[in-house]
């Protein structure tokens, strides 16, 4: 029985947590006095357990909806002052310290900070299509067996589950034969004149356009209208005869497109059936003063996965199960930054370098909490070949989490970076771009062309197209010669030339003229920006190399 106890106590490490030590410090202690203050505190948790039901009867209610209260490190079922705690997490912060004026101590440190406060929108697990008297069967694109969103409802654009799967099949024949279509004509000459079946199309797209600008008949008004009042903006409205029948199909296969571009993640894997209701996901995290909501599925224990809600120490990074350990655990925890060596100070941004084998369990950590957020990350636990760089923010209460991104110790194809995050409370705020900035900073370091590892996540992929696009433009604006290299421009930047490339043609400054490619100099881009950058002013946030305190680790 203690065995188990100890399995349902533990850490991320697999190591006790501190609160189960003290529980039983303190039951130890009380035994070793007598039987007095057991009495005392058992007359204590009465009394407050009576008057709780008194005063507020709706804190029972929520507790007796728990399916598996947990245990204490004793095996036992928790006390009332705890199961009240862990019932309802919402309660005040003022109200907890009065039910435990043991806890009163430990929170005088904590009393200046600012409230919590909550990241992006609760996603909702037991969603259903917000259409009236839709059963979340079929999808827009005809492609799915379900939908959970207005933008994928066939009741809403009037259709059934078989109208777009049929749709769909005619569309997929369409595309074959443009595919086929193009294949016959890339080699043919630019200014070809068009083939006989080109010209048969066009007339017949004439034709059918022919009659749209006629008004409709007056039945098919009131029928429209009729429509409009019934159902209101809960459908949308009837489009057959307002245009042509080529123009409407253009429109419905937009329409297509457009509900698979705007599924969100958590909605894409429900679809897929990765996620059904009830599965073990944790929705939400209380990480510092914010609470965050997830994106993607983390392979965390199953013990803590059905829970829903984890709670994250945001200095050593160790997960719990209730706001009460967390509570006792934040009085207790030590550390106040990562583990690892500050290599990178400035202001109140700091960068800490973790070495994989030497601080596994917090690296082990910090990759959990990161899948939480990531769709492509798979590595999980194998953290030993790795080297962590940790970017922080510092106050008057630690070195708080801001993002980080890892790199291989000895990666053959000069990777640069393998995994990168930023976490959500710090979005947008351009902080992924100086973790960007900062891993080209080693590469140069080291005299090395670094390229992050591939597949990018939709964001990372973002993030890097614009830090690209701005290193090559601020090249462009100091660069005074006549011939540019690519070769040059990798050497100077530690970009890597096929990122070069692809950023180049993105911006429509590398041609191919007369056997050679050229690269242009675009002065409406530099320009611009050069305006965002005088706009931004001291407060953009950029690394600056001679803070870096670093040298290149010998392979390991």
């Amino acid at each position: 029985m203690h065995s188990k106890s100890v399995h349902l106590g533990s850490g991320s490490d697999g190591t006790e947590d501190s609160d189960s030590s003290a529980e039983r410090e303190q039951t130890n202690s009380s035994e070793s006095d007598g039987n007095m203050p057991k009495r005392t505190r058992l007359t204590r948790a009465s009394l407050r357990l009576s008057q709780s039901s008194q005063d507020t009867p709706d804190v029972k209610r929520v507790g007796d909806h728990d399916e598996s209260p947990p245990l204490t490190p004793t095996g036992n079922a928790p006390s009332s002052e705890s199961e009240l705690d862990i019932s309802s997490p919402n309660a005040s912060h003022d109200e907890s310290v009065a039910k435990d004026p043991a806890l009163r101590d430990s929170d005088k440190d904590l009393s200046h900070r600012p409230k919590r406060r909550r990241c992006h929108e609760t996603y909702n697990f037991n969603m259903k299509c917000p259409t009236p008297g839709c059963n979340s069967l079929g999808h827009l694109t005809g492609k799915h067996e379900r939908h959970f969103a207005v933008s994928g409802c066939p009741l809403y654009h009037n259709l059934s589950a078989d109208d777009c799967k049929v749709k769909a099949t005619t569309r997929e024949k369409h595309e074959e034969e443009s595919k086929v279509q193009e294949e016959s004509n890339r080699h043919a000459t630019r200014h070809q004149m068009p083939t006989s079946k080109q010209t048969r199309y066009k007339e017949q797209v004439t034709e059918m356009r022919k009659g749209r600008n006629s008004g409709l008949p007056k039945e098919q008004k009131e029928k429209y209208m009729e429509h409009r009042q019934s159902h209101g903006n809960t459908r949308e409205p009837l489009l057959e005869n307002i245009t042509s029948e080529y123009d409407l199909e253009l429109f419905r296969k937009a329409q297509a497109r457009a509900s698979e571009d705007l599924k969100t993640p958590q909605e894409k894997l429900r679809i897929q059936g990765q996620i059904t209701e009830g599965s073990n996901m944790i929705k939400t995290i209380l990480f510092g003063r914010y609470e965050l909501d997830t994106w993607y599925h983390s392979p965390y224990p199953e013990e803590y996965a059905r829970l829903g809600r984890l709670y994250v120490c945001e200095f050593c990074l160790k997960y719990m199960k209730s706001q009460t350990i967390l509570r006792r655990h934040m009085a207790k925890c030590v550390w106040k930054h990562p583990p690892g060596d500050e290599v990178y100070r400035k202001g109140a941004i700091s960068v800490f370098e973790v070495d994989g084998k030497k601080n596994k369990i917090y690296c082990q950590n910090l990759c959990l909490l990161a899948k939480l957020f990531l769709d492509h990350k798979t590595l999980y636990y194998d953290v030993e070949p790795f080297l962590f760089y940790v970017m922080t923010e510092a106050d008057n209460t630690g070195c708080h989490l801001v993002g980080y991104f890892s790199k291989e110790k000895n990666s053959f194809l000069n990777y640069n970076v393998s995994c990168i995050l930023t976490m959500p409370q710090y979005m947008r705020q351009g902080f992924g771009k100086m973790l960007i900035d900062f891993s080209y900073l080693l590469s140069k370091v080291e005299e090395k062309v670094g390229s992050p590892e591939r597949p990018l996540s939709d964001l990372g992929l973002i993030s890097y197209r614009s830090y690209w696009k701005e290193v090559l433009l601020r090249y462009m604006y100091n660069f005074q010669g006549k011939e540019i290299s690519i070769k040059e421009i990798s050497q100077e930047t530690a970009v890597n030339p096929v990122d070069i490339v692809s950023t180049l043609q993105s911006l429509q400054m590398l041609k191919y003229w007369k056997g050679k490619h050229l690269v242009l100099k675009r002065q409406d881009l530099i320009d611009e920006w050069k305006a965002k950058e005088t706009k931004r002013g001291s407060n953009n946030k950029t690394i600056d190399p001679s803070s870096l305190k670093w040298t290149p680790p010998k392979g390991t």
